[in-house]
């Protein structure tokens, strides 16, 4: 171990192992084996990483699991990998997060004995190394939800040491996260501690001031919510207490959206070869294993009708492109372009056209319209789901609305489409 640097960590969290992916795996089955044992696979990587940085220690921000997980293939694999760090003389030092306060399979492991679990109850782990002094502060959830914030049960930064908080928060909340243990950022950085160990939202961040606060992200993303780059974060603390922090990339794959420009093409070669090329291209620039694109049609075209009515074969023609690049995947094709307008259009579409955008478009009239129709369907729909489901169309009547009035939007567009694909081909 090199003597100018006393102490070297990694800090990650919310790894899920082994989270189903359901609707992954109804679209792309082989995706989904792939994506399902992303997790693992990346796990071990971390664990080389810890290996070939020769650091101290690892620290993991909760989230190990995904949730009320039985199978002990997961907690032998976990032990397996730590045991590789135990037998290189490298610490782990664990939180419990949400997700594994619900796993059953969280109180049955028998960890090696360089793993340092910390419980309920706040608790400090103090470590010396060439006369540096480490003190890791860390709290466990007791319980699947924590409403109130933990920091205050922290125990007081110690005199002398660098001081290292490791706590499972959605700090000062975050879309898309629930709250769990919110605290706020300007306490954090007032704690007296030089570097906060966070987990529990899945994108990176790194804030600097009297203290490194760092969410490190989630090192392997699941789904397009969780696209770009992954990683985990590599802290060197020098002689002087001086806290450098790196970014460790991770992935296995990666997720991305791609933008397709449509501008200027007139005819549906040009549109396949457009996104041919965009596939291609992203096939380069990102250098994870494997690659999963939901390409997006953007710009302005005169055939959006085509677009719409043969959305279908020109996601195969992206399929057979990027199983031709390899180790590409399309998740699906997004239209978010627009039509070149058509001053020559009248006639009977025209006037069916402006029909059934007074129709779907609100406030329509008279009150027995086809809003009110489709609220009948929807209210229909949500009666027929299970409970757990009855939320996939909003929690409130306005929600609803607004979701009827999107479906009745692309289905009227969906319908033109067609018939206007039967005008422009006689």
């Amino acid at each position: 171990m090199d003597p100018t640097v006393p102490y070297r960590f990694i800090h990650t969290a919310d790894l899920h192992l082994d989270s189903p992916l359901k609707s992954l795996a109804l679209r792309e089955p082989a995706l989904a084996d792939v994506i399902g044992a992303a997790s693992r696979t990346v796990f071990a990587r971390i664990i080389d990483l810890c290996l070939e940085e020769r650091v101290d220690a690892l620290l993991v921000a909760g989230d190990l699991y995904d949730g009320a997980q039985t199978s002990m293939k997961t907690a032998r694999f976990l032990t397996q990998q730590l045991r590789r760090l135990d037998e290189a003389g490298i610490e782990t030092f664990l939180i419990r997060g949400n997700h594994d306060a619900e796993s059953r399979i969280t109180g049955q492991l028998v960890l090696p004995p360089s793993v340092t679990v910390f419980g309920a109850q706040a608790s400090v782990e103090q470590r010396e190394k060439d006369g540096l002094a480490i003190a890791i502060h860390g709290i466990s959830f007791a319980r699947p939800h924590a409403p109130d914030s933990l920091l205050e049960r922290f125990k007081p930064p110690v005199q002398g040491a660098v001081n290292i908080g490791m706590l499972h928060t959605s700090l000062d909340g975050s879309l898309g996260h629930d709250p769990y243990a919110p605290c706020r950022l300007a306490d954090l950085q007032a704690s007296g501690f030089d570097y906060w160990a966070l987990g529990h939202i899945h994108v990176r961040a790194h804030h600097i001031g009297a203290a490194h606060v760092v969410m490190p992200g989630i090192p392997q993303g699941r789904d397009i919510g969780e696209a770009g780059a992954k990683s985990v974060t590599l802290v060197t603390i020098s002689n002087g207490g001086r806290l450098e922090v790196a970014e460790r990339m991770t992935a296995l794959a990666r997720f991305e959206r791609v933008a397709v420009p449509l501008d200027g093409a007139g005819d549906w070669p040009e549109i396949v070869h457009r996104l041919g090329a965009a596939l291609r291209a992203a096939r380069r620039e990102f250098t994870e294993d494997h690659l999963v694109l939901r390409p997006v049609l953007t710009g302005v075209t005169p055939l959006l009708w085509r677009l719409r009515r043969d959305q279908g074969l020109l996601l195969d023609e992206a399929r057979v492109t990027a199983e031709g690049i390899g180790t590409l995947w399309i998740d699906k094709i997004v239209l978010d372009c627009t039509e070149t307008p058509r001053p020559d259009m009248a006639g009977p579409l025209a006037e069916l056209s402006a029909r059934i955008t007074a129709m779907t478009t609100p406030p329509a009239q008279p009150p027995d319209t086809v809003l009110t129709e489709a609220d009948a369907v929807i209210e229909a729909l949500i009666k027929a789901l299970p409970p757990a489901l009855r939320g996939l169309m909003g929690d409130d009547p306005a929600q609803q609305a607004t979701l009827r009035d999107a479906l009745l939007q692309v289905g009227a567009a969906e319908v033109l489409a067609h018939l206007q694909g039967l005008e422009d081909e006689g």
